[in-house]
């Protein structure tokens, strides 16, 4: 079976009322309507993950496979010892960066230059982030990392800190100078005068 996101698996909806650990149990039992559901509730949140991380729908769309296909080979006799989007993280991260290592080891020859041609430009992200894209390419990786973790994905900083395995202290310190360096930043400037003067009256206050 192909997995990539854009293809739901279609499950009894009971399935998708269990908790992540429940389905995992089941799982282990050798049900398959389980893993189905545990896709169909990560799969998107993946793809996402891969996408930022790669840039091209079509190393998402391989790592998203990759990642499942890895996560299956863990049963039965999986357990879950924490949130699984943090047992995940790490893996999509190095599938990214793996994938991202093999397509420029190809860059150059014809294969890679027609292959690299029908990728999506980065430009092209989904649910409008091209511009958080655009403001953030600026930042190193691991900024950036922590800066869209917190503020496109609404994750608190001892969540962040958990997910990527970084110490809650690094966690705030990457987060003060990728907020700092942004300031610097004439189109974030702009943007703030705009959201002032577009605001309603004490709107803007903490």
């Amino acid at each position: 079976m192909i997995l990539n996101h854009k293809n739901a698996l279609h499950t009894d909806s009971s399935y998708h009322e269990l908790p992540d650990t429940d389905l995992i149990s089941r799982i282990n039992k050798g049900e398959d309507r389980a893993f189905e559901a545990l896709y169909d509730r990560h799969r998107d949140w993946a793809f996402r993950m891969a996408y930022r991380l790669t840039g091209h729908q079509h190393l998402a769309d391989d790592v998203l496979q990759e990642l499942f296909c890895y996560f299956l080979s863990k049963f039965p006799g999986f357990v879950l010892t924490a949130n699984l989007r943090t047992f995940f993280y790490p893996v999509v991260r190095n599938l990214s960066l793996n994938a991202v290592k093999k397509a420029r080891q190809f860059e150059g020859g014809p294969a890679a230059i027609a292959y690299l041609h029908d990728l999506p430009d980065t430009q092209a992200l989904a649910h409008g982030q091209d511009d958080m894209h655009d403001i953030t390419a600026g930042l190193s990786a691991e900024h950036r990392e922590v800066l869209l973790l917190r503020f496109v994905d609404g994750m608190t900083v001892p969540e962040i800190a958990e997910l990527t395995a970084i110490p809650l202290g690094t966690v705030k310190s990457r987060l003060h100078h990728a907020l700092a360096l942004l300031r610097k930043n004439p189109v974030i400037r702009e943007m703030g005068k705009n959201i002032e003067r577009t605001a309603p009256p004490h709107s803007l206050t903490l």
